[in-house]
């Protein structure tokens, strides 16, 4: 680390200085800490019997530093600091290692323990822009539980083959992991950290996670991992009042403490941007995450998130500097923001005004696609604009489209469950959502549970209920996830022009208001295209396609079909030729939806008997 570049808040390195390293000389583990305010600093250990060794304090303001021929990797130890505020032993705010919960001991950890192997996937990466990203979300801790264990975990290279196994099945290209940083409460599924740079032991150990990695690369997925970079776990032996004084934090004020009694970072404080930054790059450089997904960005944009209580200037500046950073560091790897608000620019790179994230959640999309779905059939008539307000909006970032853990918690339901209706009713409804999901442009990501339609809000302690695939209409739904999947993958039109305006356009909105919808999507291909029909009634409707160019057009999935619980028989014809402003009848039964492939290249043979006249609109 360059100690210039950690006074103006510019060091990206930090953890390469501070916290445990082995000594150049190979004789000992070197310990750094930064305790500004501290009146002295001393290190226990397994390696001092927790005896006290003093630190020293070099010319270096607020550095305290020591040398211990005796300590070995995998060795616990603590600081303690002396201040104003008495006696108080903290774990390093660098370690790569604590205990697990509730001791919290840092421990000394080989960084280079194990080697990636995964160059191809490296130098093949991109940020996916034009690349199909369906993402599966999960908990580590529940996706599956461990009988043999007493806390129920997995460790990383327990699960990680049946992982891959799976997430291949459902044809998900990404898997991102909810906060992997050491927390101390189970119940804030991570996201209240103690340790930022330390792998939870919840799971196994930093090589083993790197191994996990390693492996999720060689099988050809992608590993995205959650990060929290707006606040902190108040715990006495963390962050808080690190060296007697508010170091991390805001001093006391009504800013100090988060909604969810977490401390807020102070990025104003040099020390604090590069120590998160720092965090934010150890992650992607050590782990070879293919991604971050920041947390509660809404937090940084604007004071405790409130809009109305103005922009804070100072974390701005930290989101610009560290995102722009972690570009050049790492040109391939996705920046995500979880940012509730409509603040502009998320995605536009820092130097043309904007933040410089890759991709921001659309949850205004989410939220009015849910509240559309939980209404009845004839009330959904009079909103049609919950469906057709995203595409007014879309252009303006490049957003990812999230069925996220935080709508099925909290009594919220689950998404299968949100819909309106009685058991029966609900799964056509579901299958017709996710179809309009797909075919809608923006990259997707579905939590664990969602492929199953779990009726039962996520709960940490309990793995997902698979028992539910005995059932029919839960067998029935994977199967259909699955296949659904599949076309997104192969078909470049789902994804190739997400971001152009070119690659959508509405072809029917809330037909003489019977809840009919119909949407193309293009790709880079000018002749193919993908058309999407809806009904989203409780009753049968009928639509006809115009086409604008004589070709053929054929179906890839219907929604109503046998094997996905529906009661269409499936009869898959290859593709029916038609002329140019001909009419394709289409026949939707009730809350049901349709995929075609429209091909649109030049056909020499005469039209079939499958072409119609139009016929009028939908009844």
């Amino acid at each position: 680390m360059d100690l210039q570049k950690f006074y103006d808040g510019t060091a990206f390195d930090a953890y390469n200085y501070f916290g445990a390293h082995p000594a150049e000389d190979g004789k000992g583990i070197v310990f750094r800490t930064f305790a500004l305010n501290a009146d002295k600093v001393s290190l226990i250990g397994e390696f001092s019997d927790w005896k006290e060794l003093p630190m020293k304090n070099p010319e270096r303001y607020g550095f305290w530093e020591l040398t211990v021929k005796e300590a070995r990797v995998g060795q616990m130890y603590k600081y303690v600091i002396y201040s104003k505020l008495g006696r108080i032993e903290h774990c390093d705010p660098y370690g790569f290692g604590m205990e697990l919960r509730p001791n919290w001991a840092s421990i000394v950890r080989d960084l280079y323990e194990y080697q990636f192997t995964d160059d191809k996937w490296m130098k093949a990466r991109s940020l996916n822009f034009d690349r199909p990203l369906n993402i599966y979300e999960l908990h580590l801790g529940s996706w599956k539980r461990n009988e043999k264990d007493e806390n129920g975990w997995y460790h990383y290279l327990d699960i990680v083959d049946e992982l891959i196994d799976y997430v291949k099945k459902y044809h998900y290209t990404h898997v991102e992991i909810m906060p992997l940083s050491e927390h101390p409460f189970d119940g804030s599924w991570g996201y209240q950290n103690t340790g930022f740079f330390s792998p939870t032991a919840r799971y196994g150990t930093a090589a083993e996670l790197k191994e996990f990695v390693d492996r999720l690369h060689n099988a050809g997925i992608g590993a995205i991992i959650d990060f929290v970079p707006a606040h902190f776990a108040t715990d006495y032996y963390a962050l808080k009042e690190y060296d007697g004084t508010q170091l991390y934090e805001y001093p006391s004020s009504d800013v100090t403490a988060s909604e969810w009694g977490s401390y807020n970072f102070i990025f104003a404080r040099r020390e604090v941007a590069c120590f998160m930054q720092s965090a934010a790059n150890y992650w992607l450089s050590e782990y070879h995450f293919d991604g971050l997904r920041f947390d509660a960005i809404s937090r940084l944009i604007y004071w405790m998130g409130d809009e109305n209580r103005g922009e804070n200037p100072t974390s701005i500046e930290f989101l610009k500097n560290m995102n722009e950073g972690l570009h050049r560091l790492h040109p391939t790897a996705m920046l995500i923001a979880e940012d509730s608000t409509s603040y502009p620019g998320g995605t536009k790179p820092v130097w043309a005004g904007g933040l410089g994230f890759d991709y921001k959640w659309d949850l205004g999309w989410m939220n009015d696609t849910l509240d559309y779905f939980m209404k009845q059939s004839h009330e959904r008539a009079a909103v049609p604009d919950k469906l057709t307000f995203s595409m007014f909006y879309y252009y303006n970032e490049r957003y990812l489209l999230p069925l996220s853990h935080d709508e099925v918690v909290h009594g919220k339901k689950t998404i299968i469950d949100k819909i309106f209706g009685d058991y029966e009713m609900k799964f056509p409804q579901a299958r017709s959502l996710y179809m309009y999901m797909y075919c809608h442009p923006g990259k997707k990501l579905n939590f664990m549970g969602n492929e199953i339609a779990m009726f039962r809000e996520w709960d940490e302690t309990k793995e997902l209920d698979y028992f539910l695939l005995q059932y029919p209409a839960h067998d029935s739904f994977h199967e259909y996830i699955t296949e659904l999947n599949r076309l997104y993958l192969q078909y470049p039109a789902f994804y190739e022009k997400d971001y152009d305006d070119a690659g959508f356009k509405w072809e029917a909105i809330n037909i003489d208001g019977h809840n009919v919808f119909a949407m193309r999507r293009y790709g880079k291909d000018p002749d193919k295209s993908l058309l999407a029909v809806f009904n989203f009634s409780i009753g049968p409707q009928t639509w006809y396609f115009h086409p604008d160019k004589t070709g053929t057009i054929e179906m890839l999935l219907h929604s109503d079909w046998h094997p996905y619980g529906g009661n269409t028989p499936v009869e898959k014809k290859g593709p029916v030729f038609l002329m140019q402003d001909s009419g394709y009848k289409i026949e939707l039964p009730a809350f049901s939806s349709i995929l075609y492939e429209v091909d649109t290249k030049e056909i020499k043979k005469a039209p079939g008997k499958n072409a119609e006249k139009p016929a009028g609109t939908a009844k």
